[in-house]
């Protein structure tokens, strides 16, 4: 059996594997140069000291299996992130079972400004997480638009989530940080790199039931996290913009392209294009599937919990006669159908699953 070190794998996530072996994805050829500059950067990691500054900023790591990890990550196969690293009070997988990306321009115009923070608004008050880069121009207008309306909203890093870039948005990172959630595949003290932000756009993609690129120039990375999102079936949407605006065309490229992207204009033909995808996707006003049409099993976990107050996951498997495994993925079901939800003791009944 070969010795086990940890190395920096190609995308950029700690990668465990055995000496000796030649990781997935590599040529034989190029495997000695890979593992040598991997072994010098392996010699700068420092866990200790990526654990004190968790411990102090309240910083946690997920991994997959986790219960707060999206299995919607799995769909990226072999360049699934290894692990993240998450700031903030927010429930990641929660969060992102009702989820919508905006993305866009950094040099984004008056117009895309104003579009980006409007669909954020209005997708935040409907209950839909905004999931967004943190960058400057569009992404930060659409977190924005969310916190405004004090709904949910998240951030995917090229850094560490305790490195504010740009420092332009230290003030809207401090805000997210304290009542929404930074995310990042990159371990504490990490500094962004063209690189990093490549790999970011593939989580953003996964992460959400689909993209809607606000703003986009013939060469915005927000074409990058759009070609990601087609790849991995998620619903593609794209905000036409001015013909003669450099910051629209990629969008209008999006929307000329075969198959195309879902022309929208505002949160409710949004909401009308990303419903479809989540089993159990909710319109904004009424639940896609009522209580009568729930499968059994899901039906017993909704019976489970009390008509007033709020029961923990374990009572709650107990009375429906379920493992753990089983009832966390039916209240994840029922929490984006609008019939339960988080509370401070556990879940609870929503009024619209009590009437």
């Amino acid at each position: 059996m070969g010795r086990l070190i940890a190395v920096a794998g190609p995308a950029g996530a700690l990668e465990t594997i055995r000496s000796g072996e030649i990781p997935p994805g590599l040529e034989a050829g190029r495997v000695g140069d890979r593992l040598e500059r991997w072994r010098i950067r392996l010699s700068g990691a420092d866990p200790e000291a990526d654990l004190a500054v968790s411990e102090r900023m309240n910083i946690r790591l997920v991994c997959p299996g986790d219960p707060e990890w999206p299995t919607t990550l799995d769909n990226l196969g072999d360049e699934r992130p290894y692990a993240l690293w998450l700031r903030g009070p927010e429930d990641l997988r929660y969060g992102c079972l009702r989820s919508v990306a905006i993305v866009g321009s950094r040099a984004a115009s008056p117009y895309g400004l104003r579009v980006a923070a409007e669909l954020g608004a209005e997708l935040a008050e409907r209950g839909w997480t905004v999931i967004s880069g943190g960058a400057m121009g569009i992404d930060a207008a659409a977190h924005r638009g969310a916190l405004a309306t004090d709904g949910p909203t998240l951030a995917v890093f090229a850094n560490g989530v305790d490195v504010s870039y740009p420092a332009g948005n230290d003030g809207l990172f401090a805000e997210m940080a304290r009542r929404a959630l930074l995310v990042s595949e990159m371990p504490p003290g990490t500094e962004p790199n063209r690189l990093r932000f490549l790999i970011r756009n593939r989580v953003i993609a996964a992460l959400s039931r689909g993209t809607v690129v606000v703003e986009a120039a013939r060469r915005s990375g927000a074409l990058g996290t759009a070609a990601w999102a087609r790849k991995l079936g998620r619903v593609l949407m794209a905000v036409p913009g001015p013909v003669h605006s450099g910051s629209s065309v990629g969008c209008h490229r999006l929307l000329r392209d075969d198959p195309p992207a879902t022309l929208v204009t505002r949160s409710e033909e949004v909401i009308e294009a990303v419903g479809p995808i989540g089993a159990l996707a909710p319109d904004p006003g009424v639940p896609v599937l009522p209580r009568d049409r729930l499968d059994a099993t899901t039906r017993a976990v909704l019976e489970a919990l009390p008509a007033r107050g709020a029961k923990g996951t374990a009572q709650i498997a107990v009375k429906a006669g379920l493992d753990l495994a089983t009832v966390n993925g039916k209240l994840g079901l029922l929490a984006a159908a609008g019939f339960v939800e988080r509370a401070p003791a556990g879940w609870r009944l929503t009024t619209k699953a009590r009437a």
